[in-house]
């Protein structure tokens, strides 16, 4: 086995970094140095997250988009400044974000959008429209968040789910690709980066096959926009969904990126308060994206926060960061590879 050290092939500090986040900074276990391994599930914050939620309470707390008066002019530009900061991180523009609690109702807005029928009788929507026959692909790597909505839209429309399926080396099976995703398909949704396997997929492939049937493309980003750089744009979808927790920001907060013209077309997911734009006695007209689909109370503290996360992260490096798991998981591997009788 080679003498190589993780620290020994990567540019960032890491004590420097463990020195932002206070919890870890805890012992337990007769006085051991607490060791955190489950960032898969939910990450740890940093000081800056943690000081730029608070700053907000206690300094700029009021009603989002609702009131004239100084705290909620302050309240609503810190609200639409960490928008336009998210949309930076992500190579997005501020218009195409929707904040949501987390980016399992991201997906279900997508999903309950596309079975709905006033999204049927618009321009986008009529070759996206859902009927008995047609086909949603998913991938045997999927998170549930990004399987159980798919489900129901099938049983609400008579649509089928094809999958995708992982072959033994924990890699999507694209040998199928093109009987898989067919004439009829039209959504294919799938994860970026595995939550189980790390798996990173071939996301330009899958879009190449899924434009040639004119099928949606949703993207699970969940464990990519923590771990590497990322640019919806590039990537060529139509909706990226990832949730703040992840990522070193606060819970409650969910992002979905989606294409400004597909977002135009869809209907609300929720109504009430902060997404209409005129109310009548018998029916109501909404307002534009991304505020047709933030009814109610904004989380605008946990938006503050996740800002300041890809302030973090951006300080850090993506490409760092990529970098330095890279490092992690060859030396790994490379360590697994020696032990005789192991199989990875």
């Amino acid at each position: 086995m080679t003498s190589r050290t993780p620290s020994s092939v990567t540019a960032l500090d890491v004590t420097r970094i463990k020195a932002d986040f206070p919890l870890l900074q805890r012992t337990i276990r007769d006085g051991k140095r607490l060791v955190y391994l489950d960032s898969g599930a939910t990450s740890q914050k940093p000081s800056s997250v943690l000081d730029a939620e608070r700053r907000f309470y206690e300094m700029h707390n009021a009603a989002v988009h609702r009131g004239a008066h100084h705290l909620g002019e302050e309240a609503t530009d810190a609200y639409e400044g960490a928008r336009e900061t998210i949309a930076r991180f992500i190579g997005a523009q501020a218009g195409d974000i929707v904040f949501t609690k987390n980016a399992t109702e991201a997906i279900n807005l997508v999903a309950y959008s596309l079975g709905n029928a006033s999204f049927s009788d618009t321009a986008v929507g009529q070759s996206l429209s859902l009927q008995p026959g047609d086909r949603i692909v998913v991938t045997e790597m999927e998170h549930h968040a990004n399987l159980i909505p798919w489900q129901e839209l099938c049983r609400r429309t008579g649509a089928e789910l094809a999958w995708l399926g992982v072959d033994d080396e924990g890699r999507l099976d694209l040998s199928t690709l093109d009987q898989i995703i067919n004439d009829r398909t039209k959504v294919v949704a799938f994860t970026h980066q595995s939550n189980v396997l790390g798996t990173i997929n071939p996301v330009a492939e899958i879009v190449a096959r899924a434009r040639a049937v004119k099928a949606l493309v949703v993207l699970d980003a969940c464990q990519s926009a923590p771990h590497m750089p990322l640019d919806v744009v590039e990537l060529g979808v139509d909706f990226v969904a990832f949730s703040g927790h992840k990522m070193l920001g606060p819970t409650g907060i969910g992002v979905l990126w989606g294409r400004t013209e597909v977002l135009a077309a869809m209907p609300p997911f929720l109504t009430g308060g902060s997404m209409i734009e005129t109310v009548y006695m018998d029916h109501a007209t909404y307002t534009d994206p991304p505020q047709r689909f933030e009814a109610g109370t904004p989380v605008a503290a946990q938006a503050v926060g996740l800002a300041a996360a890809c302030d973090y992260l951006t300080t850090v490096g993506m490409d760092k960061v990529f970098d330095h798991e890279h490092a992690l998981t060859s030396y790994a591997l490379e360590g697994l590879a020696s032990i005789s009788g192991l199989r990875v």
